[in-house]
C-alpha cells in the first residue's frame, strides 16, 4: 500500500501520479522543465527536447515535482554518467550531458536570468573551462548520520537522506584516498548526532582540520587561508580565472583598485602589480589578517587591508574615482541595497563583479544600469564541471 507523506499537497496531482511531458530547458538549480496541461513539471536528470515519463511526489503553488521514471526519446546530446550514483546522489546534476552541452547550457542559463531578472539582452560568452572536467574538486564535505552508516551527500530531492558514497568522481585522488580512510574511522566510533567532514587537498596533503591553516598556490603566488573557510576549490582553472580578472580590472587609466568582499586578499594582491593603491575589504577578521599576511609573503607593500562591512568603506578617504576599478566578490545573497547606493554615488570608472549566483548578480546589474552603468562583458567560468554551479563575471563600466 502507497503511504503518502502527511504534509503532501494534492493539488493537482495526487501523490505519485505518473506524467508524460516534453522538456523545454532546465533551470539554473538543473532541474528539467516540463509542462503538462501548462502546469510546470521540475525533473532532475534530463536534457531539453526529450520525452519523459515522471512521477510527482510534491506538489507547490505554481509547479511540481517528480523524479525521472522512464526517457521516452532521449536527446542525442545525453550520454552514460561516470558515476554509478548518478541521478541519486545530489552532487552532480549534468553528468549526463556532453561536456560541450553543459557549457552551451550554463551559456544560455546566464543569458536567461539577465532578461528574465534585469531585463538585459546582453551577449554572453561561452564558459571558460579546462580538460580536467573530473578530479579537479580540492575541497569536499560529506556528511554522515548518528549510525554512521551512510557517508556522503544528500539524495537528490531530499534535504535530509543521505546517500552513501565511497568515491566522488568529482574530488581529486588524493580526497578520495583520504576519504577511504575516514570512511573507515568513522564507522568504528559511535555518535550523538551525524556530522560533517572537511577534506581539503593543499597539494602536499589532506587537511581535516577546518581552523588549520594551510598554503594553497596561484601560479606563483602564495596565500594562506584556513582549511574550512572559502577558497575556490578548482586548482586547474584559478589561475586563469585570475589573470581574467586582472584583465578586466586594470587598464583605462585605472590607477587605483578596491577589493570588496577581499577574503584572504586573492584579487588585490595578484592584481596589484597594475595598481598605484589596492585596498582591500572583508567583515571576517580573521580573514583580514591572513590577507595582510599574504600580502608580506608575496612581497606586495601598495596594498591595505581594512577589517569591516564593504559599505564602511565609503565613510572613508577615497582614491579619485575616475581612476578606480571595484572588484565586487559577494556572497552567494548579492550585494546589500545600501552598499549598492553607496557604490553608484562613488561612481567608479569600473565595476568587475563576480559572483557564484547569477541570479543575484542580475538583480544588482539591474540597480547598476538604472544609475548610469553599461556591461561591457559577461564571461561565465566552468569552476564545477558536471554540476549546475556557475561563476559569472560582468564587468561595467561608468557612462558618466
Amino acid at each position: 500500500m502507497q503511504v503518502v507523506p502527511r504534509k503532501f499537497n494534492s493539488f493537482p496531482f495526487e501523490y505519485h501520479r505518473e506524467l508524460e511531458v516534453r522538456i523545454d530547458n532546465i533551470t539554473n538549480l538543473g532541474l528539467g522543465v516540463g509542462r503538462h496541461d501548462g502546469w510546470v513539471i521540475m525533473v532532475p536528470g534530463v536534457a531539453i527536447g526529450e520525452h519523459i515519463r515522471c512521477r510527482i511526489y510534491r506538489n507547490h503553488s505554481n509547479y511540481s515535482e517528480a523524479d525521472l521514471v522512464e526517457i521516452l526519446e532521449p536527446s542525442p546530446k545525453r550520454i552514460t554518467p561516470k558515476c554509478p550514483l548518478f541521478g541519486v546522489c545530489g552532487g552532480c546534476q549534468y553528468q549526463h550531458l556532453s561536456y560541450e552541452t553543459q557549457l552551451e547550457l550554463k551559456q544560455r542559463q546566464v543569458k536567461e536570468l539577465l532578461q528574465k531578472l534585469a531585463g538585459i539582452d546582453s551577449e554572453v560568452a561561452l564558459p571558460l573551462s579546462t580538460n580536467q572536467i573530473y578530479h579537479y574538486r580540492s575541497k569536499l564535505t560529506p556528511h554522515f548520520e548518528r549510525e554512521a552508516q551512510s557517508i556522503g551527500f544528500l539524495k537528490m530531492g531530499s534535504r535530509f537522506a543521505i546517500v552513501d558514497v565511497e568515491q566522488c568522481c568529482i574530488a581529486t585522488p588524493a580526497i578520495n584516498e583520504k576519504l577511504k580512510i575516514l570512511r573507515q574511522e568513522i564507522r568504528q566510533k559511535t555518535f550523538r548526532l551525524g556530522g560533517t567532514l572537511l577534506l581539503r587537498d593543499t597539494g602536499n596533503s589532506v587537511e581535516t582540520d577546518p581552523a588549520k591553516v594551510i598554503t594553497q598556490h596561484i601560479g606563483s603566488w602564495i596565500f594562506q587561508v584556513y582549511a574550512g573557510e572559502f577558497f575556490q576549490n578548482n586548482s586547474y582553472i584559478l589561475p586563469h580565472f585570475v589573470d581574467y580578472i586582472i584583465r578586466e580590472s586594470s587598464g583605462n587609466g585605472i590607477e587605483f583598485l578596491l577589493d570588496m568582499y577581499c577574503g584572504v586578499g586573492v584579487f588585490g594582491i595578484c592584481s596589484s602589480r597594475n595598481f598605484r593603491t589596492v585596498t582591500g575589504i572583508e567583515i571576517n577578521e580573521r580573514a583580514i589578517q591572513l590577507a595582510r599576511q599574504n600580502a608580506v609573503n608575496n612581497r606586495r607593500d601598495n596594498i591595505q587591508f581594512i577589517a569591516g562591512s564593504s559599505e564602511n568603506i565609503f565613510a572613508k578617504t577615497l582614491p579619485e574615482a575616475k581612476k578606480t576599478t571595484v572588484i565586487l566578490d559577494p556572497p552567494r545573497k548579492g550585494c546589500d541595497s545600501y552598499f549598492l547606493r553607496q557604490l553608484v554615488a562613488f561612481e567608479p570608472k569600473k565595476i568587475v563583479y563576480i559572483s557564484c549566483s547569477p541570479d543575484t548578480q542580475a538583480r544588482d546589474v539591474k540597480f547598476l544600469l538604472q544609475h548610469r552603468y553599461a556591461i561591457h562583458r559577461v564571461q561565465p567560468f566552468d569552476l564545477f564541471p558536471q554540476t549546475r554551479h556557475i561563476e559569472n563575471v560582468i564587468t561595467l563600466f561608468s557612462c558618466q
